[in-house]
């Protein structure tokens, strides 16, 4: 998968230290994946969920969530956002 942007990967790893690995492990695995639905998604990654457009993926043991736009046909990710889970939970992405 491509995924766009990795900036924004890297900037929340700025803002929050703990997240840099999480968050460098799941570029990993997304860049090397070749998904063609959600469902294969969540054999890789379970901690996954779709809402609307969006797919919303677990981070650090629910601490974060990374959202985003997964194209499965053209295999790119758009990265929305990456929230704390209280962020999250305000409902202020959707």
């Amino acid at each position: 998968m491509h995924i766009i942007s990795r900036k924004r990967l890297l900037e929340a790893g700025i803002l929050h230290i703990d997240l840099i690995d999480p968050l460098d492990m799941w570029f990993r695995i997304a860049k090397k994946a070749a998904w063609k639905n959600l469902t294969e998604l969540r054999q890789q990654m379970p901690a996954t969920d779709g809402f609307g457009k969006y797919t919303v993926f677990n981070i650090k043991g629910n601490a974060y969530r990374l959202i985003a736009e997964v194209f499965y046909d053209s295999g790119v990710i758009l990265v929305r956002s990456i929230l704390t889970h209280a962020e999250y939970s305000k409902e202020g992405w959707k």
